[in-house]
């Protein structure tokens, strides 16, 4: 039996019905599916990296930029939800500052020169993938939820905040994990 079928068997009709089914949280909505741009890839850090760090208790994130001189091994990162080539054709709309792009349910923006952010693409007021960069912020077109580079909510359709991820970059790859 469907959700429409049974929301039908219970008695719904009418706008009542379509309310009841847009409300329910879809697994399209939900789930986060790693995905690998191709091109070539570098394993070994030699310029700046930057990575955010978020307290879902708190809702506290901070973006962090370090510069390696060791350099950081990106092929030991865990948890990888994305990575990206940064020279890629589908890069291009990362290279200018307060460019982003939106794949598997992450939003990736330069939000400085060399600095990424990368958060969820389901906004959290309702859990629709509508969450873009806008300049400065995170926003979501559904319904004008606001979200700092934080994740923190700016007005109250963004109260309960974004999933931020952590990001490392070695200048020409892009990682964003878990």
């Amino acid at each position: 039996m469907t959700r429409y079928d049974f929301l039908k068997s219970m008695g719904f009709t009418g706008a009542a019905l379509v309310a009841a089914l847009t409300s329910c949280v879809r697994d399209e909505d939900t789930v986060v599916n790693a995905l690998t741009i191709p091109g070539t890839q570098s394993t070994t850090a030699t310029t700046p990296s930057t990575s955010t760090t978020t307290s879902p208790a708190s809702g506290t994130t901070t973006p962090t930029s370090a510069t390696s001189s060791g350099g950081t091994d990106l092929s030991t990162i865990k948890n990888r939800l994305l990575t990206i080539d940064l020279n890629s054709s589908v890069a291009t709309a990362l290279k200018p500052v307060g460019g982003y792009l939106a794949q598997s349910g992450i939003v990736v923006a330069q939000v400085s020169t060399g600095v990424y952010v990368a958060v969820t693409q389901t906004c959290s007021h309702e859990p629709k993938k509508a969450i873009i960069f806008n300049k400065t912020e995170f926003y979501c077109t559904q319904h004008g939820a606001r979200f700092d580079l934080t994740g923190k909510g700016k007005n109250s359709f963004g109260s309960r905040g974004l999933t931020v991820y952590k990001v490392a970059t070695d200048g020409t790859t892009l990682v964003v994990y878990s």
